[in-house]
């Protein structure tokens, strides 16, 4: 299944400049005038009458599309739990079967674009279970409204016309293309956007339908992963074991030493240490007695893929496991906050000046950023994690 909306944590606007976009691209209102307006701008770009007639004609409001959009349990999970329930033997069979059934396609898509098979596979069975399950809502629907919700028209309204130039194409039917309830289509989950501009026809249909065209999937998916600013056939990430007097407060997806710093610091790898030269950095995403990882510059290619930390933390650790690495070591995590602390902890943390985000119950990169400072200020091995005792210390 589609867990977290790629677009879901793109981060929003200044306020001013959304005010400077509403002017050009309002939204709110009717519903029928809100689309009629799309239909005019999309005339007055050119667009053929038969793709916006198409597009207006299927378009509907979705009140689950709003539900889904203001209720993203799964951001709450840990990254044992998330990466326990999402990286399964199952998966990691199927995994193998399709790098086999497909094997010269990812070669093309690694010749042509260096990106390696197992982080195509990994985010293929992370989004849609290698296809299986692509998602039921109206892709045109689900984007008429959320550009029609005003939280962020600046995102979703210019899919819209993506949307008609696709159907202008052929590439989508709007009456019958279904998938998440953020207007991501296909088998890896793409916006019409990312297809129109970085879409591949692997299979030389002359279309690229990424919701029945695995060749299609897994070349345009390759394609976007390298245009995010992927290294070619570089690593992303390797998990890693520290001594006893590790210093945590270096620790962070933010700070950066070369592999020679971090091997002088006693990390060792539990595979093959990267480069020495190499840029890394070193987190540990359930704290200090939980698995920790060096990240490599690939990493942030996972950053933009999906602005979730728990699901970047996942999505790549998974590819390292159909690529052939060992599970991580079991241990025992120190214990967490539930919600209602993390929010508690949020509010605590806001008020000491953090920027964390939001108070959201959920432990994203800037609450982390905040929980570390804090534990270094307490004297507490700063390895970004919540816990309890650091929460009684308010």
């Amino acid at each position: 299944m589609k867990f977290i909306s790629r677009l879901f944590f793109t981060a929003l606007l200044s306020a001013s400049a959304s005010t400077s976009y509403a002017q050009f691209a309002p939204c709110g209102g009717s519903f029928s005038s809100f689309m009629q307006q799309v239909g005019q701008e999309a005339r007055a770009q050119g667009m053929p009458q038969n793709a916006i007639n198409a597009v207006l004609n299927a378009a509907q409001q979705n009140q689950r599309v709003l539900r889904f959009d203001r209720a993203q349990g799964v951001f709450r999970q840990t990254f044992l739990e998330f990466s326990q329930r999402s990286i399964s033997g199952s998966r990691l069979r199927i995994g193998a079967q399709k790098l086999d059934q497909y094997s010269n396609v990812f070669a093309r898509a690694q010749r042509e674009y260096g990106v390696q098979p197992e982080v195509i596979l990994a985010f293929w069975a992370l989004e849609t279970d290698y296809g299986a399950v692509q998602g039921d809502f109206n892709t045109v629907s689900a984007l008429a409204t959320l550009a029609h919700d005003c939280r962020r028209p600046d995102l979703f309204r210019p899919e819209l016309f993506a949307a008609i130039e696709l159907t202008a194409r052929g590439d989508i039917d709007p009456a019958t293309t279904t998938g998440a309830w953020a207007g991501e289509i296909g088998m890896v989950q793409m916006l019409p956007e990312d297809i129109l501009h970085k879409g591949v026809d692997g299979d030389g249909d002359g279309r690229v339908r990424l919701k029945t065209s695995a060749p299609d999937a897994i070349l345009t998916a390759a394609r976007l992963i390298a245009d995010l600013g992927w290294r070619a056939n570089e690593p992303w990430l390797v998990e890693v074991t520290v001594p006893a007097n590790f210093p945590w407060e270096e620790t962070g997806t933010d700070k950066k030493k070369s592999v020679r710093e971090w091997a002088r610091l006693g990390v060792e790898s539990r595979s093959t240490m990267p480069a020495r030269g190499m840029q890394a950095s070193v987190f540990a995403p359930q704290g200090r007695n939980g698995p920790v990882f060096m990240t490599l510059p690939n990493y942030e290619v996972y950053q933009e893929w999906n602005h979730s930390f728990v699901y970047q933390a996942t999505v790549s650790y998974m590819a390292t496991r159909i690529g052939g690495a060992q599970r991580y070591v079991q241990t025992t995590p120190d214990e967490g906050l539930n919600g209602d602390q993390m929010e508690r902890l949020q509010r605590i943390l806001q008020g000491r000046g953090y920027d964390v985000g939001g108070v959201d119950g959920i432990l994203g990169s800037k609450t982390r950023a905040a929980v570390q400072a804090e534990q270094k200020r307490f004297g507490m091995p700063a390895d970004a994690w919540p816990t309890p005792p650091l929460l009684a210390r308010y």
